[in-house]
Protein backbone atom coordinates (compact mmCIF):
# COMPACT_ATOMS: atom_id res chain seq x y z
CA UNK A 1 0.00 0.00 0.00
CA UNK A 2 2.93 2.10 0.75
CA UNK A 3 4.23 2.41 -2.33
CA UNK A 4 0.86 2.86 -4.42
CA UNK A 5 0.16 5.96 -1.91
CA UNK A 6 3.59 6.88 -2.95
CA UNK A 7 3.15 6.17 -6.64
CA UNK A 8 0.06 8.16 -6.58
CA UNK A 9 1.50 11.27 -5.20
CA UNK A 10 3.44 11.60 -7.94
CA UNK A 11 0.58 12.24 -10.31
CA UNK A 12 0.06 15.92 -11.46
CA UNK A 13 -3.09 17.52 -10.89
CA UNK A 14 -4.14 20.19 -13.13
CA UNK A 15 -5.82 21.96 -16.09
CA UNK A 16 -6.42 19.70 -19.06
CA UNK A 17 -4.67 23.15 -20.95
CA UNK A 18 -1.30 22.58 -19.13
CA UNK A 19 1.56 20.50 -20.19
CA UNK A 20 2.91 17.82 -17.58
CA UNK A 21 -0.78 16.95 -16.19
CA UNK A 22 -2.06 13.52 -15.18
CA UNK A 23 -5.54 14.48 -13.70
CA UNK A 24 -7.71 16.99 -15.03
CA UNK A 25 -10.63 18.46 -13.41
CA UNK A 26 -14.26 16.15 -12.69
CA UNK A 27 -16.92 17.47 -15.38
CA UNK A 28 -18.77 19.88 -12.90
CA UNK A 29 -17.70 21.17 -9.16
CA UNK A 30 -21.62 19.08 -8.28
CA UNK A 31 -19.32 16.10 -9.58
CA UNK A 32 -16.34 17.26 -7.41
CA UNK A 33 -18.61 17.48 -4.16
CA UNK A 34 -20.01 13.78 -5.11
CA UNK A 35 -16.96 11.99 -4.88
CA UNK A 36 -16.11 13.90 -1.80
CA UNK A 37 -18.67 12.89 -0.27
CA UNK A 38 -18.78 9.69 -0.97
CA UNK A 39 -15.26 9.71 0.20
CA UNK A 40 -16.33 11.23 4.15
CA UNK A 41 -19.59 8.97 3.81
CA UNK A 42 -16.61 5.78 3.14
CA UNK A 43 -14.49 7.01 6.01
CA UNK A 44 -17.65 7.60 8.42
CA UNK A 45 -18.20 3.64 7.88
CA UNK A 46 -15.26 2.72 8.25
CA UNK A 47 -12.86 2.62 5.50
CA UNK A 48 -9.60 3.59 5.65
CA UNK A 49 -8.01 6.85 4.00
CA UNK A 50 -4.59 5.79 2.75
CA UNK A 51 -4.71 8.89 0.65
CA UNK A 52 -6.93 12.06 0.66
CA UNK A 53 -7.32 14.05 -2.83
CA UNK A 54 -9.87 16.26 -1.47
CA UNK A 55 -9.67 19.65 -1.05
CA UNK A 56 -7.57 20.25 -4.12
CA UNK A 57 -6.96 23.49 -5.46
CA UNK A 58 -5.22 24.49 -8.68
CA UNK A 59 -3.63 28.11 -9.08
CA UNK A 60 -5.48 29.87 -11.65
CA UNK A 61 -8.54 27.68 -11.59
CA UNK A 62 -9.50 28.63 -7.92
CA UNK A 63 -12.93 27.46 -8.22
CA UNK A 64 -12.72 24.26 -10.57
CA UNK A 65 -13.73 20.74 -9.86
CA UNK A 66 -10.42 19.20 -9.25
CA UNK A 67 -9.95 16.30 -7.20
CA UNK A 68 -6.51 14.19 -6.40
CA UNK A 69 -5.85 11.14 -6.19
CA UNK A 70 -7.83 9.23 -3.24
CA UNK A 71 -7.44 5.89 -2.01
CA UNK A 72 -9.34 4.02 0.12
CA UNK A 73 -9.30 0.37 1.99
CA UNK A 74 -11.56 -1.50 3.05
CA UNK A 75 -11.47 -5.33 4.57
CA UNK A 76 -14.00 -7.88 2.93
CA UNK A 77 -16.76 -7.56 5.78
CA UNK A 78 -17.19 -4.06 4.95
CA UNK A 79 -18.21 -4.21 1.33
CA UNK A 80 -21.92 -2.65 1.76
CA UNK A 81 -19.06 0.60 2.40
CA UNK A 82 -20.83 3.35 0.11
CA UNK A 83 -16.99 3.36 -1.08
CA UNK A 84 -17.44 -0.70 -3.27
CA UNK A 85 -21.08 -0.08 -3.75
CA UNK A 86 -20.93 3.28 -5.82
CA UNK A 87 -19.06 4.14 -8.99
CA UNK A 88 -17.57 7.11 -7.70
CA UNK A 89 -16.55 8.47 -11.06
CA UNK A 90 -13.21 10.04 -9.61
CA UNK A 91 -9.89 9.63 -9.03
CA UNK A 92 -10.47 7.75 -6.02
CA UNK A 93 -9.28 3.66 -5.63
CA UNK A 94 -10.96 1.54 -3.43
CA UNK A 95 -8.93 -1.47 -2.43
CA UNK A 96 -10.62 -4.42 -0.54
CA UNK A 97 -8.62 -6.56 1.43
CA UNK A 98 -8.88 -10.24 1.60
CA UNK A 99 -7.29 -13.14 3.20
CA UNK A 100 -7.24 -16.03 0.53
CA UNK A 101 -7.68 -16.62 -3.54
CA UNK A 102 -10.77 -18.21 -3.20
CA UNK A 103 -12.15 -14.90 -0.79
CA UNK A 104 -10.86 -12.72 -3.90
CA UNK A 105 -12.70 -14.87 -6.50
CA UNK A 106 -15.90 -15.07 -4.08
CA UNK A 107 -15.94 -11.06 -3.41
CA UNK A 108 -15.20 -10.46 -7.03
CA UNK A 109 -18.61 -12.36 -7.78
CA UNK A 110 -20.76 -11.85 -5.79
CA UNK A 111 -20.62 -7.79 -7.41
CA UNK A 112 -23.68 -7.84 -8.81
CA UNK A 113 -21.82 -5.19 -11.46
CA UNK A 114 -19.07 -7.41 -12.58
CA UNK A 115 -17.67 -5.24 -14.73
CA UNK A 116 -14.15 -5.35 -13.83
CA UNK A 117 -11.50 -6.72 -11.68
CA UNK A 118 -7.96 -6.80 -11.72
CA UNK A 119 -5.32 -9.06 -9.84
CA UNK A 120 -1.62 -8.27 -8.95
CA UNK A 121 0.31 -11.66 -8.17
CA UNK A 122 3.53 -13.25 -9.09
CA UNK A 123 1.96 -16.69 -9.16
CA UNK A 124 1.23 -17.91 -12.41
CA UNK A 125 -1.23 -20.79 -11.25
CA UNK A 126 -3.01 -18.08 -8.80
CA UNK A 127 -2.98 -15.52 -11.79
CA UNK A 128 -4.67 -18.19 -14.27
CA UNK A 129 -7.32 -19.68 -11.53
CA UNK A 130 -8.65 -15.99 -11.25
CA UNK A 131 -9.01 -14.91 -14.32
CA UNK A 132 -10.99 -18.88 -15.30
CA UNK A 133 -13.04 -18.63 -11.94
CA UNK A 134 -14.14 -14.70 -12.25
CA UNK A 135 -17.19 -13.58 -13.53
CA UNK A 136 -16.37 -10.04 -14.97
CA UNK A 137 -16.17 -8.22 -18.45
CA UNK A 138 -12.49 -7.39 -17.95
CA UNK A 139 -9.88 -8.49 -15.97
CA UNK A 140 -6.40 -7.27 -15.43
CA UNK A 141 -3.26 -9.48 -14.32
CA UNK A 142 -0.95 -7.04 -13.12
CA UNK A 143 -2.08 -4.24 -14.48
CA UNK A 144 -5.40 -2.16 -14.27
CA UNK A 145 -8.16 -3.03 -16.13
CA UNK A 146 -8.30 -1.69 -20.12
CA UNK A 147 -9.57 1.89 -20.02
CA UNK A 148 -8.33 3.00 -16.29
Amino acid sequence: MADLVSDAKQLQVGSGFSKNVDIGPLITTEARDRCERIIAEAVEAGATLELDGRGTVVPGFEGGAFLSPTILSIRADMIHNVAYQEEIFGPVLVCVQVDTLDDAIALTNQNPYGNGCAIFTQNGACARKFQDDVQVGQIGINVPIPGT
